[in-house]
């Protein structure tokens, strides 16, 4: 196993779904990890090479000030940064709050902006390898009934990172987005609907951190623009 104990990667949504088993992945390899969530109920992770940091990056106020501080902190490499937090909020148009529409916009793509203006910077400077990687979905490449806010926020996820990708191509830094279909994890819990029960209905975390994995792992003079993962069979099922 290659050594990256020296070596740091941000991972928000860090406390379940992708982001908690990406972060074990990477601890597992050897990474140290900064994981941002907006908050760490469950225990799950004692390495300690984790370094947890509680915060709302949908309060796009305090987001700034707060990452600021972050950065300061930072005493080793910064081999990378994974956006990954993000929430769903379904229903047709005139259903949803503008509150609502707030947060999702704000949590899944506005913060992430926020979040990598601020890392680019130290990745850029570093003057070696990087990469920044966006958790994306299926969402944003097509359109859905009762997903019109949902898709939006991933379109705009998707178009940020293909444009920051051109704005990246002359530095160090390499900039992907990988694109899952449904992935059994706590998204659906508020939701009325949810993948079938089969294996083959729905992808699991650990096969997106794989992914995330083998991206991040790639030869230095290539990139991975983007990557689309999908269950085998598609069944979706509402709740009882």
């Amino acid at each position: 196993m290659t050594d990256y104990k020296n070596q740091l990667i941000v991972v928000s949504g860090a406390s379940s779904g992708i982001g908690l088993a990406m972060t074990k992945r990477l601890l597992n390899e050897g990474y140290s990890v900064l994981g941002i969530a907006k908050e760490f109920s469950d225990p799950t992770i004692e390495n300690e090479n984790f370094k947890p940091i509680t915060l709302d990056i949908a309060d796009l106020d305090n987001l700034q000030s707060a990452l600021v501080e972050i950065t300061k902190k930072i005493n080793q490499p910064l081999r990378g940064l994974i956006n990954n937090a993000g929430l769903g909020k379904m229903g047709y148009l005139e259903q949803i709050s503008i509150e609502d529409i707030r947060l999702v916009m704000n949590t899944n793509f506005l913060g992430h902006v926020i979040i990598t203006k601020c890392f680019l910077p130290i990745l850029k400077q570093q003057d070696k390898r990087a990469d920044i990687l966006f958790t994306g979905s299926e969402a944003a490449l097509q359109g859905a009934r009762q997903g019109s806010i949902y898709c939006a926020s991933k379109f705009a996820i998707r178009g940020f990172a293909q444009a920051l990708r051109e704005e990246c191509a002359k530095s160090r830094v390499r900039v992907s987005i990988i694109n899952p279909g449904a992935v059994r994890t706590s998204f659906f819990d508020d939701l009325h609907f949810q993948p079938g029960n089969s294996e083959e209905n729905a992808i699991v975390p650990e096969d997106i951190a794989e992914v995330m994995m083998t991206v991040l792992e790639a030869r230095s003079g290539t990139v991975i623009d983007e990557i689309n993962v999908s269950p085998l069979v598609h069944v979706w099922q509402k709740k009882d």
